[in-house]
């Protein structure tokens, strides 16, 4: 059986939509443990409008944030999946509810080409929106998550080296946290993703993926690296700030860190944060065409991880 080509579109436009103005249970959850703890008189008022906000949003039905950032992709596919007219057709069925969100919901029109200044008015031009793909076994369905993050700022990058080990890291997480909340390069309180290991652009994906398709309260599998999580949490809510860089104590609503096997000279690393507005959905497209909608993106299964080596 064909998942059809336009419950796709149908799923992805409606994602669209949920990303941008829905914020999701675990992120809220998150702010409101922050909000218990919270020491600084700003940072407790800038939550506060924050979380009038998410509530207006949903209300009217209109985005909770007048920069609606970068919409992009994810898609999981099942290996027994099947879907009318193939997968190019997906790639172009991401594009056109990307076009029509644009317009329908609406985004705010962010693409342009980086020289010419081009400007589609939709979200969608050269290697945009990004769709990046994964694999499952053993499944006949189709997930697609949009992600909606900023495209200027909150990301950062340094080669460490294998001798600089856990408190190189540390050190990393501070100067750039810091650096951050001083200039405004973020959106405070916010999940952090740090990618570690891999080649440099692999280092990038990972970091943004833990920040962006992980929730909070999620752990990483391996025991070590879940307690690691927790400490630069800690460490990244010690250093004086709270929301939007005000003095305080909640910068950090949760840290996710995902792994991959690097050159053996090297430790590199990337902190990405997501922003206020934790903006993700996720739908799965069943073999019958039955959609179903979510917040979790599930992205990080046993197999993405390839927890179980086979050579």
């Amino acid at each position: 059986m064909k998942i059809p080509i336009q419950k796709v579109e149908e799923a992805a436009l409606e994602i669209m939509r949920r990303a941008a103005i829905e914020i999701p249970l675990d992120y809220k959850q998150g702010i409101q443990e922050l909000q218990k703890t919270e020491t600084g008189k700003l940072p407790r008022f800038v939550i506060h409008a924050m979380v009038d906000n998410w509530e207006a949003a949903d209300q009217d039905r209109r985005p909770m944030c007048a920069d609606t950032g970068l919409p992009r992709y994810y898609v999981k596919v099942g290996n027994n999946a099947s879907v009318e007219s193939g997968f190019v057709a997906v790639e172009r069925a991401l594009r056109h509810a990307t076009a029509e969100g644009t317009v329908t919901i609406p985004l705010r029109p962010n693409r342009v080409h980086p020289l010419w200044r081009t400007d589609h008015n939709n979200n969608v031009g050269l290697n945009a929106p990004e769709v990046e793909w994964s694999f499952e076994p053993d499944a006949d369905w189709i997930d697609i998550t949009t992600v909606h993050k900023g495209g200027l700022f909150g990301t950062d990058y340094r080669m460490l080296f294998p001798g600089d080990g856990i408190d190189g890291i540390k050190r990393f997480v501070l100067d750039t946290l810091i650096a951050f909340g001083k200039r405004g390069l973020a959106c405070q309180p916010a999940i952090v993703g740090i990618g570690l290991g891999g080649s440099k652009d692999t280092c990038m994906q990972l970091g943004k993926q833990a920040a962006c398709l992980r929730t909070v309260g999620d752990r990483n599998p391996d025991p070590k690296v879940a307690e690691l999580e927790l400490e630069l949490m800690k460490l990244g809510n010690s250093i004086g700030m709270g929301a939007m860089g005000f003095v305080g104590s909640g910068m950090v609503v949760d840290c996710h860190i995902e792994c991959g096997y690097t050159h053996t000279g090297g430790m590199p690393i990337s902190l990405h944060t997501f922003c206020l507005s934790s903006r993700r959905a996720t739908a799965r497209i069943h073999a019958n065409g039955q959609i179903e909608y979510r917040t979790d993106p599930q992205w990080f299964t046993p197999y993405l991880r390839r927890e179980t080596v086979e050579w």
